[in-house]
């Protein structure tokens, strides 16, 4: 969790909302990723959505079954859904997003047979978030 929060920190320093992920393959960091959607002018472009293409691209297949997904906070529903696509076998993220988080879907938008653990170093990735809103209001 603590590469994803480099990741965050990278996005907060480019302006983006600072959300940061990476993937991890058999213990080893096969793609590391941080929101760019101002950058690119593109709103599909999210820390997971970056962190998914660059996996596939790394393991030459779009399935990511063996490896597990570190993000800062909750995936969305659309972030969800591609996780959901790729089969990530985990995810793992950090703080909690209560308005639109993919928890609050029932039934899930993940893939059934994903493991998910919440709460990582969830303070530290809170608030990472609310200091960039709190500077943004």
């Amino acid at each position: 969790m603590q590469e994803a929060l480099r990741e965050a920190r990278k996005a907060l320093e480019a302006g983006e909302v600072p959300i940061g992920a990476v993937v991890v393959c058999k213990g080893r960091i096969i793609a590391r990723g941080h929101n760019l959607t101002e950058t690119l002018n593109d709103v599909t472009a999210h820390a997971e959505m970056q962190t998914i293409t660059m996996a596939a691209d790394w393991l030459g297949g779009k399935y990511l079954n063996d490896c597990t997904l570190y993000v800062t906070v909750e995936p969305c529903p659309m972030c969800a859904a591609a996780l959901n696509w790729a089969q990530v076998g985990r995810i793992v993220y950090g703080a909690a997003d209560p308005r639109r988080g993919c928890s609050l879907f029932n039934p899930s938008l993940l893939h059934p047979r994903t493991e998910v653990a919440s709460g990582i170093l969830a303070e530290e990735c809170s608030a990472l978030m609310k200091d960039f809103f709190k500077e943004k209001r």
